[in-house]
C-alpha cells in the first residue's frame, strides 16, 4: 500500500498539471460513471493529500476522494510539469519517472523499476508516461495518439487539453460534498505536512500515551497518524529502538515526541527524494547503491533473517495484525 509520502507527491503532480484548468472526467471501466458525471468539464480548484487519502476539489464544492489501497495506482501521460523544488523522481508509487525524456542529473535505476534523477533543475515541460503506484512497472512503449489509448481497467480518467491522468484499481473513488470530506478528514490523525505542527504533535502524544495497545499497531492506526506504513512503521521503531510490542502507555513521553519528529524527517525526505530513504548521512557511493536497491535503504524492513546493520542479530518477521513487522529483537529489546 502507497504511504504517505507518495500520496503527498500524487497530490503535487495533479497541483501543476490540473488545477486552474477545466477538466474532462470519464469512467472508461464504467464503474465511476455517475461520479464521473457529476464533475465532468469542471475546473479542479485545489489538490491535497492527507495521510494515504487524496482531495480534488472542482467547481460546485464538489470533491473527488480517492484511496489507492493495495492494488490503486495513477498514471499520467502527455505534458508532465516538473516540480523544481522535488531532489528526485521515480517511477512507482507517486514517484515520477519521466521515461524516455532527457531530464538533467546523474540517473540511478531502482532494481525494481524505479528511475531516481539527482537533480531536476528547472521547470520544464516533458512528453512522459508516469505511474504512480505501490510495487508496478511502466506500461510499455510510448505513443504520439491522444489522447492516449485505454489500457486495461481504468476507473476514472482526468483530461485536460495536454495531461492525462487515469486511475486504476483505488480502494475508494468519490465525489463528496464539503462536509463528507471534512468528516474523513476528521478521522484521521495528524498528518506533518497539514495543520498546524505544534498542534499535530500534541495530538500523536496523546493518542499514543493514552493507549495500551502496543505501538506497532498504533503506528498503523491511521486515526493515530496519517501516512504511516509497514516500511515506516518498522524504520522508525528501529530507529528509536522500540520493541514493537511496547504499550503506547508504556514509553516516555519525550521518547514519543522524537518518534513525531522523526516522522516529520522521514516524510519531508520521502516526499522531495520519492524513496522511503530511513538510513542518514549515505553519500556517494553508498547514497548511489541506496537509490539503487531498497536493500541498502533500510535498516530491518525487508531484511528478515539477515544480520542486524548494528548488532548482527538475526532480523525477526512476524505478523502483528495481519500486516508483516521487521525488527531486531536485540537493538529494539524491551526496556
Amino acid at each position: 500500500m502507497p504511504e504517505g509520502h507518495s500520496v503527498h507527491r500524487i497530490a503535487r503532480q495533479f497541483e501543476r498539471n490540473f488545477v486552474g484548468r477545466p477538466v474532462a472526467v470519464s469512467s472508461p471501466q464504467g464503474r465511476f460513471a455517475d461520479g464521473a458525471a457529476l464533475i465532468d468539464g469542471s475546473e479542479m480548484r485545489r489538490a491535497m493529500a492527507v495521510g494515504k487519502q487524496m482531495f480534488l476539489e472542482f467547481d460546485g464544492e464538489r470533491w473527488l476522494r480517492v484511496h489507492l489501497g493495495l492494488y490503486g495506482a495513477w498514471d499520467f501521460a502527455g505534458e508532465i510539469l516538473v516540480d523544481p523544488t522535488i531532489a528526485s523522481a521515480n517511477g512507482r508509487i507517486g514517484q515520477t519517472n519521466q521515461r524516455g525524456t532527457e531530464l538533467e542529473g546523474d540517473v540511478v535505476f531502482d532494481d525494481a523499476g524505479e528511475n531516481s534523477l539527482s537533480s531536476i533543475g528547472a521547470p520544464r515541460r516533458a512528453r512522459a508516461h508516469v505511474r504512480m503506484s505501490e510495487q508496478t512497472k511502466g506500461l510499455g512503449d510510448e505513443s504520439d495518439e491522444w489522447p492516449p489509448p485505454v489500457v486495461g481497467q481504468v476507473r476514472a480518467r482526468l483530461l485536460t487539453e495536454r495531461t492525462c491522468a487515469d486511475l486504476r484499481g483505488p480502494t475508494a473513488c468519490v465525489v463528496e460534498d464539503p462536509q463528507a470530506v471534512q468528516a474523513v478528514i476528521d478521522r484521521l490523525g495528524p498528518d506533518p505536512l497539514v495543520g498546524n505542527p505544534d498542534e499535530n504533535e500534541e495530538r500523536f502524544v496523546r493518542a499514543v500515551r493514552r493507549r495500551q495497545v502496543a505501538i506497532g499497531q498504533l503506528l498503523m492506526d491511521q486515526s493515530v497518524v496519517s501516512g504511516i506504513g509497514n516500511v515506516y512503521r518498522a524504520e522508525m521503531l528501529f530507529r528509536a529502538r522500540i520493541d514493537p510490542h511496547t504499550p503506547g502507555k508504556a514509553i516516555p513521553e519525550e521518547l514519543v515526541r522524537e518518534l513525531w519528529r522523526d516522522w516529520v524527517r522521514l516524510l519531508r525526505v520521502g516526499v522531495e527524494t520519492g524513496q522511503m530513504m530511513t538510513m542518514d548521512g549515505l553519500t556517494g557511493d553508498a547514497w548511489r547503491r541506496a537509490m539503487a536497491s531498497r536493500d541498502d535503504r533500510h535498516w530491518v524492513y525487508h531484511r528478515a533473517g539477515l544480520p542486524c546493520r548494528v548488532c548482527g542479530t538475526e532480523i525477526v518477521l512476524e505478523e502483528m495484525q495481519a500486516r508483516k513487522l521487521y525488527w531486531c529483537p536485540s537493538c529494539q529489546r524491551a526496556a
